[in-house]
């Protein structure tokens, strides 16, 4: 308890030093009662990039902690007061097991015995990180400066997270953190869960604005408009994840669903919907942006927008798969509900076997007919094993999904595979998701690619993609892979998308990611060396497998060549069009996103600059 005081007390001097004291937070929740209308966009207010040489070429970038333009004390206190005392100095989950965290604006102790075991024990759960104030999940970009040790004279640093958060609970909260970035010319991270793969919830030097807290559900009898849908709804706050709205609809009498992702820490508001969103749900009622009916936002001008079908259309186009962190935070999303349906689900795993390519080329050549039977399949390879957990067949009784899967079992039996197989009926999916679905592990260091294979790559292709997944497996003779597949077709029930998704998802099959393990103590040589493993040989194997061109901009390479035309199709023109009209300054910021191409991060993964 003593250790625990004395590092209380220790940040908050640093945070005294750094903001000026801290204000009682108002916990009141003013979600939703701002005024609405529409957007002046008025720039005046910002501030200019600082110029910089690097490398022979002129940039103009984002102000950092040691520059003078780096905002007073005075100008950090004013905020604090402004977000009610939510502004906290970021440090990260790992430094309780260090004596000292060296941050950017001074050292202070943060050893603490208790604490430390709590990290250690869960550093690799996915539920204790999202709780933290700006933790990623996976921790390759946070540059890995600060884990948990058994050492505590081991360095702590900050790394490459932010060095503030606002903890906001009000969106006034949140409006305050884009208008500082703004006037201050300060890179801003918005950070619900930190459930990404690709470094997009972590910043060196940035601003953090966490919107965990908003947790409000509202349920709709009869959404009234605009447009002609007049079903069962909801609108969801920023902060609320897969689990909790799918455990509150199963609450309801009848019970009631939503397109979420398979992971039920993620969040549903937030980059999850703007990259598009795909889950158990998909092959039976499409992307989660085709069941949106309306956002509640701020944008980068500082504006309150409630967007739709009629009012800031072109926004709301852009918000239903654009990608995360380009055109507005999110406030709340409104969405299509529909009742949950008894289900049923199947696993079957084929562990250690000789026979382990057989097994990869029979799954795959099945893998039309099962999403053309309405399936949705969620499978992992690694060397000489195939699992798939589960086979999803939401509306389908145990005899007919059997009935899916026996052609697929039988000609599994006939090549001499050996596999284990289980099926089990359930009362509604909700029940099915508690059972099948596994939790997924946080504090992976790895790169991750990824592409999608459409109906006629698995129908005419299967060959070349099974061999590209073996190269996925074993890049490299001294390296080994993970894959993780989803077999879904947002295309089986929503031919034709009103969204900003690439059009190669109405003809969808097979989406994978390719996992490339990092090690934790990297050099910047090693991961370059691995970057390039990750593009040029694993990536390069999937794309030459398909003819799709597409890949998920949520969960793929955003380094590699022609990201626009690989996250977004026809649909990238007019996504940076508009990128251009609702942030032409770059306040929000996310990799490999529309109107991103004259920016980089410079100096060793450090500073955000535009190329001028």
């Amino acid at each position: 308890m003593l250790a625990s005081l004395l590092r209380a007390a220790a940040v908050a001097a640093l945070v005294e030093t750094a903001v000026g004291g801290i204000v009682p937070r108002n916990t009141t929740d003013s979600f939703g009662a701002a005024s609405r209308g529409k957007s002046v966009l008025d720039w005046s207010d910002a501030a200019k990039l600082q110029p910089a040489t690097y490398q022979g070429a002129s940039y103009g970038c984002k102000c950092y902690v040691g520059q003078s333009c780096w905002p007073s004390s005075s100008k950090w206190r004013q905020l604090n007061q402004t977000v009610d005392g939510a502004l906290q100095v970021h440090t990260p989950p790992g430094a309780v097991c260090h004596n000292t965290f060296a941050g950017p604006l001074g050292t202070v102790n943060t050893y603490d015995a208790a604490a430390c075991a709590d990290a250690q024990a869960n550093f690799a759960s996915e539920a204790w990180t999202v709780e933290k104030p700006g933790a990623a999940i996976w921790t390759y970009f946070t540059n890995e400066t600060c884990r948990p040790t058994a050492n505590p004279a081991d360095a702590c640093t900050l790394g490459y997270y932010g060095i503030y958060v606002i903890m906001a609970t009000s969106q006034e909260h949140i409006k305050a953190g884009i208008d500082f970035a703004r006037r201050n010319n300060i890179r801003l991270i918005v950070r619900n869960t930190g459930h990404d793969f690709i470094g997009r919830s972590t910043g060196y030097g940035s601003l953090i604005i966490n919107t965990h807290s908003f947790k409000s559900v509202k349920w709709l009898d009869s959404y009234t408009g605009p447009g002609s849908y007049r079903g069962t709804a909801v609108t969801i706050g920023a902060g609320v994840q897969g689990g909790e709205i799918l455990a509150q609809g199963h609450a309801l009498y009848p019970p009631l669903a939503v397109v979420t992702g398979e992971c039920a820490t993620v969040g549903i508001a937030g980059g999850f919907i703007q990259g598009g969103g795909h889950g158990p749900w998909t092959t039976l009622k499409g992307m989660s942006v085709d069941n949106v009916l309306a956002f509640d936002v701020i944008t980068a001008a500082g504006d309150y927008l409630t967007v739709n079908a009629q009012q800031n259309a072109d926004l709301f186009w852009a918000l239903k798969g654009g990608g995360p962190a380009s055109f507005a935070v999110i406030l709340s999303v409104t969405m299509k509900t529909f009742p949950d349906l008894a289900s049923s689900g199947a696993t079957l795993y084929v562990n250690g076997t000789a026979l382990w390519v057989d097994s990869l080329d029979v799954f795959h050549k099945w893998s039309n007919h099962f999403v053309d039977n309405g399936l949705y399949v969620y499978y992992e390879m690694m060397p000489f094993t195939l699992r798939a957990r589960p086979f999803v067949g939401i509306g389908k009784t145990m005899a007919e999904l059997q009935t899916v899967l026996q052609p697929f079992l039988d000609e599994l039996t006939a090549r001499g595979v050996p596999f284990e197989f289980a099926i089990k009926s359930y009362p509604t999916f909700f029940d099915l998701y508690h059972d099948l679905f596994e939790a997924e592990k946080a504090a992976d260091t790895a790169l991750t690619g990824g592409w999608l294979f459409n109906h006629d790559d698995m129908a005419s292709r299967r060959s070349e993609i099974v061999a590209a997944f073996q190269t996925v497996i074993f890049p490299r003779q001294d390296l080994v892979g993970i894959m993780i597949g989803h077999l879904f077709n947002p295309g089986y029930s929503v031919p034709v998308a009103d969204a900003a998704t690439h059009p190669a998802w109405r003809n969808a099959t097979d989406f994978v990611i390719a996992v490339l393990p990092v090690p934790a103590t990297a050099s910047l040589a090693v991961k370059a060396d691995l970057q390039n493993v990750l593009t040029n040989t694993i990536d390069a194997a999937l794309r030459g497998a398909s003819r799709s061109g597409a890949t998920y901009v949520n969960e793929a390479n955003p380094y590699q060549a022609d990201w626009q035309s690989h996250f977004w199709g026809t649909s990238y023109p007019r996504l940076k069009e508009l990128r251009g009209k609702w942030d032409p300054l770059g306040i929000f910021y996310a990799v490999a996103t529309p109107g991103t191409e004259a920016w980089e991060v410079i100096e060793d993964g450090t500073r955000l600059c535009k190329k001028l």
